[in-house]
């Protein structure tokens, strides 16, 4: 929502972006005074317009219980800071949306500058293995792998000057294209990107809307960073293909996933559901992917959450859950390197599986203790969607 100065302007957040809306404008009086000095006519040149009042598409309970869950992030994984979101996938309309730390409006000053950022939509990181699903979607579109297709993978692939291996060692194995994801394999998800080729992949990366903002109704929205065609190396098709090498917001990967779970149609983000009264415009979509693929990467990630995939522990009784797990390695800006010891934890799922209604997305940066997606932003995962499912009467599937 963020917050107003003392003259009553918007500074921050909706507060800030809808400042004029909220506000209004103020009137004019003319004042016609006798030779004494004294007032004879009071005109009015210009009526004043009272500001409206604006709805927010977030719902209260699930707003709380977002933020409930990502304190307990907090306490238990000591990060430098955390994001979640819950979105409906049809009409990506924004159900709950929180950061931590949490900021005391009242006490602007007394907060880092990090934990006034709104993360959702202003902080850029690499995605790390979130990303695999839309190499995977481009490869299906471009009909260059099925799902069932099987790979001979060894333990490491070198692409150019760099050696790409697994997140664990292993030997060489064969798996499926829909096994590579379930399983988050490295080399094997290189192998799908080669095969889709860098100038395919980047018009696919670019399709999901990859590098340019969503253009939801909140300021300070960064564009992500993806590199030009033209600016890849030998080795780019080691590292974009498995996300690294681009960075994303959480609410791009968010809008991103949409996609896949509401059939094929991307769609800008919404917040604002009325303005004094009246709703708002439902954003229009544009198809990404085809139905069938859609629909094929969906079983796809039920994979992950079932047994041998990345986060098997994830589970609500009754409910098929999807999703992605991603550990990423955070840049050390002093040396331009890999850091080998600061990441980005994050998990992006829906629920039911085959016919999504809900979408979280979950950022933690900087955990202490353990960096993996599955065993730091996957449980925040399920406590929300454990709350949020029965709490909207979804039923089970």
């Amino acid at each position: 929502m963020g917050w107003v100065g003392a003259a009553g302007g918007g500074l921050a957040g909706i507060a800030a972006a809808k400042d004029d809306v909220l506000r209004g404008s103020d009137g004019e009086r003319r004042i016609v005074k006798d030779a004494l000095g004294e007032p004879i006519v009071l005109q009015e040149t210009k009526r004043s317009e009272r500001g409206k009042d604006l709805r927010l598409t977030l719902d209260a309970e699930l707003q709380g219980k977002v933020e409930n869950v990502l304190a307990e992030i907090g306490l238990a994984w000591r990060p430098k800071g955390a994001t979640a979101l819950v979105m409906d996938p049809y009409s990506n309309t924004i159900l709950a949306l929180a950061n931590w730390p949490r900021v005391d409006a009242n006490d602007r000053a007394g907060a880092p500058d990090y934990a006034a950022q709104n993360r959702a939509v202003g902080f850029n990181y690499e995605p790390g293995s979130t990303f695999k699903p839309f190499t995977v979607a481009g490869a299906l579109e471009e009909k260059v792998v099925t799902p069932t297709d099987i790979f001979h993978l060894p333990p490491t692939i070198d692409v150019a000057d760099r050696t790409i291996k697994e997140a664990h060692d292993r030997g060489a194995v064969d798996l499926s294209t829909t096994e590579i994801l379930a399983q988050s394999s490295n080399v094997g998800t290189v192998r799908i990107g080669q095969r889709l080729g860098p100038t395919r992949f980047d018009r696919w990366v670019r399709r999901f809307g990859f590098g340019r903002e969503t253009g939801i109704e909140l300021p300070g929205e960064e564009a992500g960073q993806v590199l030009k065609r033209a600016e890849y190396s030998g080795s780019s098709m080691g590292n974009l293909p498995i996300g690294q090498g681009e960075s994303v917001t959480p609410l791009q990967l968010a809008a991103a996933y949409s996609a896949i779970a509401n059939g094929g149609i991307l769609r800008r983000p919404r917040i604002i559901s009325e303005i004094d009264g009246a709703p708002t415009e439902m954003p229009r979509g544009k198809r990404v992917i085809t139905s069938t693929t859609a629909s094929r990467l969906r079983t796809m990630l039920e994979g992950v959450v079932e047994a041998g995939g990345s986060a098997s522990e994830v589970s609500i009784p009754g409910y098929t859950l999807a999703g992605k797990t991603g550990t990423a390695n955070k840049v050390d800006r002093k040396t331009g390197e890999y850091s080998t010891s600061r990441y980005i934890a994050s998990f992006v799922g829906f629920a039911p599986a085959r016919r999504p209604k809900l979408l979280v997305t979950v950022m933690v940066d900087e955990p202490q203790g353990a960096i993996y997606g599955a065993q730091v932003a996957a449980p925040a995962f399920q406590a929300i969607m454990r709350f949020a499912l029965p709490y909207l009467g979804l039923p089970p599937g």
